[in-house]
């Protein structure tokens, strides 16, 4: 809804300046027509001189509409104060002077320049008609000044045009900064939410399924093997306290407001990979891994990745596979590194979903390709020809001469495990 009060306000003050403006050109114009001679004295305004201000003042309030307009009528009415026997002088063209600054400000440079010019030279030429032959010093100085005051109104003009088009400018960027911050913010804010999803998928898929594969294997031993279900449950007490320090680690990240000086340990990488393998043996899964070329050490990124990808895979076969054993490979040459997680479980990552139609699908090959891709790798993932699942993934690896700014490396190269 339009606040009536506030633009009446605003046209009622524009009406003001606009009649000051008025008034003091009115007054200007009369002042320079009761000029006389040098050798005569001021007297009243004759009737011409109150013509001249009344035509040229009454073109005022239509210069912001139509200031070309108004330039030549305040230029004609300059033109016809020689005719009248009045002076030209500067005083009596100050509504031409005022109508030159607004033609300047609204109007493009060159025509605006060029029109001041013309009226100038006009103002000029009508004088010189009427003094010719009588010109003197005074009279060549007073025309000048005549034709000099509209040119360095335009000149203003054009200042106040230039400074006000910087501003725009100014204000523009401005507005195409403050949205491609916020663009930015928005984009910053879905990556993170994406990482931390991806965080969060992995360390509760992994950490829940152990704790299930090992709640499984104790109440199917309760009976028959007690011994082996208390080692069972003790590794199931393990596997959740672990859950849960990782979990209150990263729930404590999100929660921190200010900049974190340094994470509480390093982010997991390859190096940690006997630790990751041993949770999986604990929980039943026997898996092998076999390493071919030289172990190069990682960036913190690929080296998160390629952990958490071996992690997602197992834990999928722990949960799908319907087998005991798995196998992890790493070919390490040139320029990336190959991560192979084979299975010989049949068909059971695809069938789960028949299997179980009100479980919702998972994101673990989505993440795992998400984060492949992060880093500059790709992944694939499928049935193998020969029956179980495979996940393969090419990761890239720095230049050899970068490998001494790497504090911790991967297992060593061929070493089975």
């Amino acid at each position: 809804m339009t606040n009536t009060g506030e633009g009446g306000a605003r046209a009622r003050g524009t009406w003001w300046r606009e009649g000051a403006i008025a008034a003091t050109a009115f007054a200007f114009c009369l002042l320079g027509g009761a000029l006389q001679v040098d050798d005569k004295a001021i007297s009243a305004p004759p009737a011409a001189a109150y013509l001249i201000a009344v035509v040229s003042c009454a073109v005022l309030p239509v210069r912001h509409r139509a200031p070309l307009a108004a330039m030549a009528a305040t230029t004609a009415a300059g033109m016809l104060v020689p005719p009248l026997d009045l002076l030209l002088s500067p005083p009596i063209v100050a509504p031409a002077v005022i109508v030159a600054y607004t033609l300047a400000v609204r109007t493009e440079r060159r025509a605006a320049s060029a029109v001041l010019l013309a009226s100038a030279v006009l103002l000029v030429v009508s004088n010189l008609v009427f003094s010719f032959g009588s010109l003197s010093w005074q009279d060549a100085s007073r025309i000048a000044a005549v034709a000099a005051f509209p040119l360095v109104a335009g000149i203003l003009g054009h200042s106040t045009q230039n400074r006000r088009a910087y501003l725009a400018a100014v204000e523009e960027r401005a507005l195409r900064a403050e949205k491609s911050r916020d663009s930015e913010a928005r984009r910053r804010v879905a990556e993170e939410r994406l990482r931390i999803a991806r965080e969060l998928h992995d360390l509760v898929a992994h950490q829940i399924t152990l704790a299930n594969a090992q709640a499984t294997v104790a109440a199917h031993l309760f009976d028959t093997r007690p011994e082996q279900t208390r080692k069972s449950l003790r590794e199931l007490v393990e596997t959740t306290g672990d859950a849960l320090d990782e979990l209150r680690a990263t729930v404590g990240l999100l929660r921190h407001t200010g900049d974190a000086a340094a994470p509480a340990e390093p982010a997991p990488g390859l190096s940690r990979l006997p630790t990751l393998l041993e949770s999986f043996r604990r929980a039943g899964l026997e898996v092998s891994v076999h390493q071919e070329g030289t172990a190069r050490p990682l960036p913190p990124g690929v080296d998160l990745t390629a952990y958490r990808i071996v992690q997602e895979a197992l834990t999928n076969v722990t949960k799908h596979a319907g087998t005991n054993s798995a196998r992890v490979r790493l070919d390490w040459s040139r320029d990336r590194v190959t991560i192979t997680v084979a299975d010989d479980g049949g068909d059971a990552h695809t069938a789960s979903a028949a299997t179980l139609p009100d479980r919702p699908p998972g994101y673990g090959l989505i993440g795992m390709r998400e984060r492949a891709t992060a880093v500059g790798g790709r992944l694939s993932a499928g049935r193998r020809p020969e029956g179980g699942f495979l996940v393969s993934t090419e990761l890239p690896l720095p230049p050899a001469k970068d490998r001494t700014h790497a504090n911790e490396g991967p297992l060593t190269g061929g070493e089975a495990l």
